[in-house]
């Protein structure tokens, strides 16, 4: 399997079960008894919309079918060229 592929199984994995995202966050914590976090939080929440996960801000809204598709109220990100990547 290649990257893109065991990146869209993670995806596809975090998508049906959001809460692996808050228990990651959760485990973190406790690691580092809160110290971290505000930036836990923010984390999360960054992996919530790279997945298209529901969560804090999109609760109760369906994933978008293509992950290169927005969210309503969302700008759609721009398509990369793989002949220049950024």
């Amino acid at each position: 399997m290649d990257l893109k592929g065991l990146v869209n199984k993670a995806r596809a994995a975090l998508q049906k079960n959001p809460t692996l995202i808050d228990k990651g966050g959760d485990a973190i914590d406790k690691v580092t008894k809160n110290k971290y976090s505000g930036q836990v939080d923010k984390a999360q929440d960054a992996v919530r919309k790279a997945v298209g996960a529901p969560g804090q801000g999109t609760q109760g809204q369906t994933p978008p079918a293509n992950p290169g598709e927005a969210l309503p109220g969302q700008q759609s990100p721009q398509p990369r060229n793989p002949q220049n990547p950024q």
